[in-house]
């Protein structure tokens, strides 16, 4: 039990035992395991944990957490690395992970429903036999809820958009214990504010999401993926620029550059050339996807690519996409016994070649390593500062290094985060991005959740 827990959170405890049994446990392994996810962010863990099995028992355990004005935390995977999920005033951490039903696929109306513990890699084995996929691939294994929350996105997100454009409906239990649906299954709809989009990214701030209903896509006939290496940085990001500008419709086209190729190759055991790569994929007919491949190889050969390196077997294309999902751990084998603080941030694709220019002109004088990667097809990379977070002179080398990042990245009419989210992590940059509409934010969380209960001190910066 933390130290912070007081009379009312121990009272919340013992009801939620009654109500939950063996499912609340106060064991520190467990609790210290709920509060942290995959970042920097040191451990704060909750006073206990609460595994829930359906959206009537969510709803109990806030409606007792709301009346002793107990702080929630929910969680689904811990894949997060923003400091989402860390407990940093105690309470009750309500673990959704064992809610892992998908609950319907209407096939014919692209669509389904899911409990928000399901993984993204188990949907889309159930949904496969349907002849449908769902696109959103953070690289992690994350939980649909997660993602949700988060409002992830991925490699695929150059085509198919993110978690925004992919969520059609929720199933939402507020601060207060009431359950409301948020939409229905129609495509559209101008009937009244749009709540779907409103929690999609509000990182369990207004209330946990016990239901998602999501948009599918057919799998498509031909998949060709291809690895490219160029002699300079700059000769990938003007291919890439050129791709979307001229709209071939690739469906991923990811960025790592000569230091990121380093690691992989170490990690995951391949021998591709150390220079800034591209990693793409195309998805369409066969005689769709062959004109792709011929324009954005047209591109290439006038920017400096080297060979294309191609494959559509299923296992060479599964091989090389692990690969890129992996590279945080290489970057992390870069230095054994190290951490890894990861961020990103997002420019205007014509502002792309000049961020990049300038981050890596940051890197060439630091003392710690900083793989560089991206989807940058959407105009989002990602920097993996490798460190150990017990010598004070590297963290603090990796908090400058962040923040001429993010404020570069708004300068440009950018954002501090395409796609982890804010968490801790990105807090204090929120009024420098949003201006005055911070205060609309707040209006917001103080008339959803009035007592702020719901994942407090996270996302909107602490008032002055």
């Amino acid at each position: 039990m933390s130290l912070a827990s007081s009379e009312a959170t121990l009272g919340v405890i013992e009801e939620l035992r009654a109500l939950l049994g063996e499912r609340l446990s106060t064991a520190d392994a467990v609790r210290d395991a709920h509060g942290r996810d995959e970042s920097w962010h040191p451990t704060e863990a909750p006073d206990a944990v609460a595994f829930a099995q359906s959206t009537e028992e969510v709803s109990a355990i806030v409606k007792i957490c709301h009346a002793a004005g107990t702080p929630i935390i929910p969680y689904g995977a811990g894949t997060s690395v923003e400091g989402h999920i860390q407990a940093t005033r105690g309470g009750i951490c309500v673990d959704v992970g064992g809610m892992n039903e998908v609950l319907e696929v209407h096939a014919e109306d692209l669509d389904c429903t899911v409990q928000p513990g399901v993984r993204r890699k188990q949907l889309n084995d159930y949904l496969r036999d349907t002849g449908l996929f769902f696109p959103i691939d953070p690289g992690a294994d994350a939980s649909i809820g997660g993602m949700t929350g988060t409002r992830a996105s991925g490699t695929n997100a150059v085509r198919y958009g993110t978690m925004r454009e992919n969520v059609m409906s929720l199933t939402v239990v507020l601060a207060n214990g009431e359950v409301i649906r948020t939409a229905r299954r129609a495509r559209k709809s101008s009937a009244g504010y749009d709540l779907t989009r409103l929690f999609v990214g509000s990182e369990g701030t207004l209330g946990i999401i016990t239901e998602i209903t999501l948009r599918l896509y057919g799998i498509p006939e031909n998949i060709s993926s291809a690895v490219v290496p160029f002699e300079t940085l700059e000769g990938a990001v003007d291919t890439t620029i050129c791709t979307i500008q001229s709209g071939i419709p690739i469906a991923r086209i990811e960025l790592l550059d000569d230091v990121q190729m380093d690691a992989l190759n170490r990690y995951s055991k391949m021998d591709h050339p150390v220079k800034p790569t591209l990693f793409l994929e195309f998805h369409g007919t066969d005689a769709g996807v062959a004109e792709q491949i011929a324009m954005v190889k047209a591109f290439g050969e006038d920017f400096g690519a080297g060979e294309f390196q191609w494959s559509d077997q299923l296992e060479d294309r599964n091989r090389l996409w692990q690969a890129r999902h992996d590279v945080a751990y290489a970057c992390k084998a870069l230095r054994p016994g190290c951490e890894i603080w990861a961020t990103d941030v997002c420019v205007p694709l014509s502002r792309l070649a000049e961020c990049i220019a300038e981050t890596r002109k940051d890197l060439e004088g630091a003392s710690i390593p900083a793989p560089l990667c991206g989807h940058v097809g959407d105009g989002n990379f990602h920097l993996a500062f490798v460190l150990d977070p017990n010598v004070p002179a590297e963290m603090h080398e990796a908090e400058e290094l962040n923040e001429r990042l993010v404020n570069r990245a708004l300068a440009m009419d950018g954002t501090c985060t395409g796609e982890h989210g804010v968490g801790l992590g990105k807090q204090k940059y929120m009024r420098a991005e949003h201006g005055d509409a911070i205060e609309v934010m707040r209006a917001v969380k103080a008339a959803i959740d009035p007592d702020n209960i719901m994942n407090p001190g996270k996302m909107l910066p602490p008032q002055n």
